[in-house]
This record gives C-alpha cells, sequence and structure tokens, in this order.
C-alpha cells in the first residue's frame, strides 16, 4: 500500500469515528429512529454527501453504533471477568463483577443501551455483521457457567426442563457442548439469567424502579444473587458488600 493509499484510509477512518461520536451524541436527543445522515451532518458542521463517503445510508450508520455498543458492553465483562478469574474467584464473584460490569457501562451509556435494548428502529435490520459482537454478552455467562460446571460449583437444579431441550443448536454450541445430567437444562437456565440481567439493566436505565427501589446498585446484586441461584450458582452478597459497585 503506498503513502497515499494509507492516508485516505486513515481520513476515513478517522471520519468514520467522528460521525459515529456526533451520531451518539444525538441519540439522546433524537433516538435511533430519529436518526438520520442529514442530522448528523448538521451537528457535526459537514456536508451530506462527506458522511455518505464514511457511511452511504443511515442503516451503515446504525449498524456501526450497534457493533461499537456489543463490542464495549462485551468487552468490559469479559474484563471484569478476567480479572475476577485471574483472582481465583468464585463463580459467584465472577458473574457479579461482568454483571456489574454491564451495569456500569448500561448506566453511563443510556442512549447507546437504548439502541441495542430498546425499541426495534423501524424500517432496520440488523445484519449478519452484528451477531458475533452480541455474542459477546451471553459469552462471558457461559464462560461462567460452564466454568462452575467443571470445577463442581454447580447446585442440581430443583426442578428440571421437561422434555427435550429448548434450545437451537448455536446456544449449545456457544455453551461448548450440551452440559451431562443433571445439569441438562443448565443452558436453558442461563437464558434465564441473561434475559433477567438485561430486564434489569432495562427498568433502571428508563427509571422503571426508581419509584419503587432506593438503593439501585444493591437491588441490582441482589436481583442478580437471586437469578443465579436458579443456574445453581451462589452469590454470597455478605462477602460481596466490600466489592465496587
Amino acid at each position: 500500500m503506498d503513502a497515499s493509499s494509507t492516508t485516505t484510509a486513515n481520513e476515513t477512518s478517522g471520519l468514520a469515528a467522528a460521525v459515529k461520536e456526533t451520531a451518539r451524541e444525538l441519540l439522546a436527543g433524537l433516538g435511533a429512529g430519529g436518526l438520520s445522515l442529514e442530522a448528523v451532518a448538521a451537528a457535526g458542521g459537514l456536508a451530506v454527501a462527506k458522511v455518505e463517503t464514511a457511511f452511504p445510508h443511515r442503516d451503515d450508520l446504525l449498524t456501526a453504533l450497534l457493533i461499537d455498543a456489543y463490542n464495549e458492553s462485551g468487552a468490559a465483562m469479559e474484563e471484569a471477568d478476567r480479572a475476577a478469574a485471574d483472582s481465583n474467584a468464585s463463580a459467584g464473584t465472577r458473574l457479579l463483577a461482568a454483571t456489574r460490569a454491564l451495569r456500569q457501562w448500561s448506566v453511563a451509556n443510556p442512549a447507546v443501551f437504548a439502541l441495542v435494548y430498546g425499541s426495534p428502529v423501524p424500517g432496520y435490520h440488523a445484519p449478519e455483521d452484528t451477531v458475533p459482537p452480541a455474542s459477546r454478552t451471553p459469552a462471558v455467562l457461559a464462560g461462567i457457567l460452564r466454568s462452575a460446571l467443571e470445577s463442581g460449583e454447580l447446585t442440581p437444579p430443583r426442578r428440571a426442563v421437561p422434555g427435550p431441550p429448548l434450545i437451537r443448536p448455536e446456544a449449545a454450541a456457544l455453551f461448548g457442548g450440551l452440559p451431562p445430567e443433571p445439569f441438562t437444562d443448565v443452558i436453558e437456565r442461563g437464558i434465564v439469567l441473561w434475559s433477567n440481567l438485561v430486564g434489569l439493566l432495562v427498568f433502571e436505565v428508563f427509571s422503571r424502579t426508581h419509584d419503587s427501589v432506593r438503593d439501585q446498585s444493591a437491588f441490582f446484586d441482589f436481583a442478580i444473587a437471586v437469578s443465579a441461584e436458579n443456574v445453581g450458582i451462589e452469590i454470597s452478597l455478605d462477602q460481596e458488600r466490600g466489592s465496587t459497585r
């Protein structure tokens, strides 16, 4: 690659980053459904044609924002889990650390969180490019569950899912294969945990619990501990009380 090509690539990359940053700022006021290349161009002091060199269509920009959001939030969870695992923490401590990290990211980025977990954007359909980044969050949870299973930390369920597995092959692959008896439904339970986690964050970020919960951090930890029990993981909140929230 010659010098001129390198310069052009760098300029394009810098433009794309600037456009995305402006778009993220606009999300809070416009929402994902109101975002347009024209609005981004006006807010960034750019010609629409210039913005289109980085993102030819609005959907291209939305996809880029989604991928960034999934990667940022997934990386936050992975880093927190890695730090806990490196200190030989229990599965419960790892789970609490990873979910706290996602909560911290979500509360700090409410508009981007709404893009990911809020109402669908009319007319937009996320392409396959978003699947690997979107898988990072459940992959962290699956990794913690798999580790707990292999280390003997999981408690067998009191009530198993009746009948055959309720999951798709992709979910089993993400977990690393179907688990043995008596933990055959741990993947289904992990999906319930994932759903509970996202629901907790939706309630907090969209102010659904502010009139009923006086301590959002403590309530989040409690809710994760309750959800963890359903997958057979124990979180001792007394031991975690001194941990950073």
